[in-house]
């Protein structure tokens, strides 16, 4: 069956702001899908793992809407563009998950709540914008329908000085509510000219990024009928093929270390559609080869997924570059000795610093598989939290 492209999507966009501020609900008014999908998400109502949604963006000549068909002048609508939404979580303890979802994000969503207006966890998600580099970014100003017509204008106001200097000052801002499914329309408007899909080598080595991993297995599954491992992520360059050999860094341990692991393209799946091959853009599951229980319950999230061979090396001690983010009541100095957790592109390690200042050393736990020049983001626990302090880049 031939998939027409512009439902298939073709970038990421990372949803971005305080946990309480409608990050989840907006992805629910644009893509149908409430992203919070695990049993303790749904319970506490907070999205703690990184969600995804397909979203098709179509037009007629009322505009653009999510819908094949329009709801105002009821003629077919032609699709425009698919893309996927990352949902990252807002709570402070789970930084280090949103900093892996931006190292997916061809843009951002970030999210104000017009009912409270900028908070410290806003402060520090625009933090992860300016470390990720991330400058294709619509601000949407949520929760409009609970506050006045003139409470709105004000906190319209504060929201543009709060961005004054930064690296999306420029960036539209969207009064919506999500909830009410009020100006989406003026959203996805906003979206189509502020969020492009970036140009792509697909002549490039293939460079898959793992968020997630999985058995699809049901218990009791024949041997027979058992499927081979999945992971769920994001191709950041390059093509992946059925029927390729790839390679896993850092793998898992062994008797003599960490060791790669080499399996099958068996399946490639992106919005419910079944490819022989994908790009960069969208969130991707790939089902390989590998005994499901080496997938199992995310344990291979933060993998690299690259051909035999093409790899960057797994370090399993890193040296990089350190610029400290000063916070109140937060010592942002790294001295030899204490632990930190590092977070480079999807991967996150915690390891015990050996030389601290400029430039800073560390042995880590688990190994990353990264290349020089990549950027890292440091975190120091404090009172059982985990606090973004400082990033750099390796050397």
């Amino acid at each position: 069956m031939k998939v027409n492209p512009k439902l298939v999507p073709e970038l990421n966009v990372i949803t971005l702001g305080h946990v309480d501020h409608g990050k989840s609900t907006l992805t629910e008014a644009l893509s149908g899908k409430w992203p919070a999908v695990h049993t303790e998400e749904k319970v506490r109502g907070i999205t703690l793992r990184l969600g995804y949604a397909d979203v098709t963006v179509y037009r007629c000549g009322c505009g653009y809407t999510t819908q094949s068909k329009c709801l105002n002048c009821l003629k077919e609508c032609e699709p425009v563009r698919s893309f996927s939404i990352i949902d990252a979580p807002g709570h402070e303890t789970l930084m280090a998950t949103v900093l892996a979802g931006s190292a997916l994000a061809d843009g951002a969503l970030f999210v104000i709540a017009a009912n409270e207006g900028v908070r410290t966890q806003t402060e520090e998600h625009l933090k992860v914008i300016e470390i990720a580099g991330i400058r294709n970014v619509v601000v949407v100003q949520t929760k409009i329908d609970l506050v006045t017509k003139e409470r709105a204008m004000e906190n319209y106001e504060e929201i543009r000085k709060f961005l004054e200097g930064t690296i999306i000052e420029d960036a539209p801002v969207i009064p919506v509510s999500a909830q009410q499914k009020v100006n989406i329309d003026a959203l996805l408007e906003a979206i189509q000219r502020a969020i492009p899909t970036p140009e792509r080598d697909s002549g490039a080595d293939p460079l898959f990024l793992t968020a997630r991993s999985f058995d699809v297995n049901r218990p009791g599954t024949e041997i027979s009928e058992l499927k081979g491992g999945v992971l769920g992520g994001g191709v950041v360059s390059g093509l992946l093929r059925l029927g390729q050999e790839v390679e896993i860094r850092p793998g898992v341990p062994g008797p003599r270390g960490w060791e790669p692991l080499v399996t099958e393209v068996r399946g490639l799946k992106k919005a419910g559609y079944e490819l022989e091959e994908s790009g960069p853009g969208g969130l991707l599951g790939v089902q390989t080869g590998l005994d499901p229980s080496l997938t199992k319950s995310d344990s291979l999230a933060g993998s690299v997924v690259g051909l035999p061979g093409r790899l960057p090396e797994s370090r399993s001690e890193i040296e990089f570059s350190f610029n400290p983010i000063e916070r109140e009541g937060i010592s942002s100095s790294v001295k030899p000795g204490e632990t930190l957790m590092i977070t480079v592109g999807v991967a996150k390690s915690v390891g015990v610093v050996k030389s601290g200042g400029k430039t800073v050393k560390m042995e880590l736990r688990i190994p990353v598989c990264a290349d020089a020049g990549e950027r890292v983001a440091v975190s120091r626990r404090v009172s059982d939290r985990w606090k973004l302090i400082g990033w750099g880049e390796i050397v």
